[in-house]
């Protein structure tokens, strides 16, 4: 109430908007105010911004708003504006409050990130005065262009002096700057430079003064008390039968590899196909996972206060930062033809490079795939639900062993037949191009959405009985089993059905829509005129129709 009361007592015109907004009022209409708000509010450095429904916007008089009185109609909205919006974004969270007056929604607006404009459905909205207007060309460029002036990571810290790095996290350093520069500069000559000469070179420092980047990278654990309040931890996470954390401070550049020890990285066997022969290969890809872990320093929002948190399931990693994708969608780099064009943190992201953790060029996301790949385990996942949070997925185990049978037994698909071949065995889309292929070279079968490996695969690999468990079979085939159990037994409870069909029903079927097949091939054959229902509606008794009557 007392944020409320802040707004309506006076606000800058272009960070907030008042409507009376009653229940039909325009989505079309709120994705232009979110874009334009979310841009004002970068453009005057302001956490939030704000639309509030139930207040007039001359008076500011409290009225009261029906809109979203449905929970369901508000995530509906928010997963509009997340679909719609680029980069995505989405509410930082919606206020509800009843006052005497009547009831008031507070839509609480995100910043456009750091050099990046909100646009709406492809179109960059503005304010002015309380006009909503096109985003006017001087604006765009004062939010494309902000990203070298307002880099986070490049500030220096007054305070900080080359005393409060970690003397091991500056060796080790310098012998990863040898790594990455192993084609300009020898061991020797690199060995004579003084830290302060090193630390420019490598792009950590900026004229010796100590910067952001330095103390998160090299600090001593101590220094994170001379950064800006905030959060500058990893936590490693184990859930499962057994559950255990611990927290990683500074040096990020150490603690990355002391993280990466506390994860239970085991063997796993994986049986080829036509053989006894099983092939054995690690859970977890150790330069994936530290890559992994380099892109979440890299690309953290800095600005709020959120840890890097890596949770250990039984089956797999997750690694959770703060902050939107910022360039593009991972998509676009899977196969390596994009590199991205700006950072969030681009100083830090430069002297990352330049310590050889992490690649500029965008193949970080291929090679992890390729790994992946090659390992015959299903390929890394990427969660962009949460407009301010990226989680990466990065399975341990099989999740179809159709999948793994087939890339043992195909060795030589190329890497876009295995990204799709992957979202399938995980019940995702793949473009139309791509299913057409798989479905030509007899790899896949089924429908949109129900597209599944296909049975050649299991044939080729012996897994037939397997194959017909997993999937549905014809509707014929379930018809005559009816057939054969009335007569048999003349009568049928719907229960007894239930016990006769859905046992044989694919897995991939959840529980409702098996209920939902049986519905159908019931009414398909009572439509037929080969059996009939004797008794109720609630309480059926099938039997079949006898062809002499």
């Amino acid at each position: 109430m007392s944020i409320l009361n802040t707004l309506v007592s006076g606000w800058e015109n272009e960070v907030v908007e008042f409507k009376e907004a009653n229940e039909n009022y325009s989505t079309q209409d709120i994705g232009k105010y979110f874009s334009a708000l979310s841009n004002e509010a970068n453009l005057r450095q302001v956490e939030s911004a704000w639309l509030v429904f139930g207040v007039k916007n001359k008076s500011r008089a409290i009225v009261g708003t029906s809109y979203g009185r449905d929970p369901e109609r508000l995530q509906q909205l928010k997963m509009q504006i997340t679909r719609d919006t680029e980069p995505r974004s989405s509410f930082r969270e919606i206020h509800e409050l009843n006052t005497p007056e009547g009831r008031v929604l507070m839509f609480e607006i995100p910043p456009a990130p750091i050099g990046m404009p909100v646009s709406w459905q492809g179109y960059f909205h503005g304010r002015s005065g309380e006009s909503l207007v096109a985003l006017s060309v001087n604006k765009l460029d004062v939010i494309r262009g902000e990203s070298s002036l307002n880099d986070w990571s490049a500030q220096t810290v007054p305070d900080a002096s080359l005393d409060d790095l970690d003397p091991e996290a500056v060796r080790y350093a310098r012998e990863s700057f040898l790594k990455a520069h192993a084609n300009r500069f020898s061991p020797e000559e690199v060995s004579k430079w003084s830290d302060r000469e090193f630390l420019n070179r490598a792009r950590v420092t900026r004229d010796g003064a100590v910067t952001r980047t330095a103390l998160l990278l090299l600090g001593k654990e101590e220094s994170v008390d001379k950064l800006p309040t905030g959060m500058y931890e990893m936590t490693w996470k184990l859930v499962g039968q057994e559950s255990a954390y611990e927290h990683f401070g500074l040096p990020f550049m150490l603690t990355t590899t002391r993280l990466y020890s506390r994860i239970r990285n085991i063997q796993i066997r994986l049986l080829s196909p036509g053989t006894l022969l099983q092939q054995e290969v690690s859970k977890y890809d150790e330069q994936s996972v530290l890559e992994a872990l380099h892109n979440c320093i890299a690309h953290q929002d800095y600005r709020r206060p959120a840890r890097i948190l890596v949770t250990e399931h039984p089956d797999k990693l997750t690694f959770d930062s703060c902050g939107s994708f910022f360039e593009g969608v991972p998509d676009d780099y899977v196969l390596g033809d994009k590199s991205p064009d700006r950072y969030r943190n681009p100083f830090l992201v430069r002297a990352m490079s330049e310590l050889y953790m992490i690649d500029r060029m965008g193949y970080g996301i291929k090679r992890m795939n390729e790994v992946q790949a090659k390992r015959y385990l299903p390929l890394p996942d990427y969660d962009l639900s949460d407009p301010e949070k990226v989680r990466l997925t990065m399975y341990g185990g099989v999740v179809d062993p159709e999948y793994t049978r087939l890339l043992l037994s195909n060795t030589n698909l190329s890497l876009p037949d295995v990204l799709a071949l992957d979202r399938v065995q995980k019940h995702m889309e793949i473009p139309n191009e791509a299913a057409f292929r798989l479905r030509k070279a007899k790899l896949i079968v089924g429908r949109k959405p129900r597209l599944r490996v296909a049975s050649a695969v299991a044939a080729a690999t012996g897994t037939r009985a397997d194959f017909i468990r997993a999937h549905s079979q014809d509707d014929m085939f379930y018809r005559r089993l009816v057939e054969q159990y009335l007569r048999t037994f003349d009568t049928a409870t719907r229960s007894d059905i239930n016990e006769l069909l859905i046992p044989k029903l694919g897995e991939e079927l959840s529980d409702r829509e098996k209920q939902r097949k049986v519905d159908n091939l019931l009414t398909a054959m009572r439509r037929e005129g080969a059996i009939v229902n004797t008794g109720s509606r609630k309480y059926s008794e099938w039997r079949l129709v006898d062809k002499g009557d």
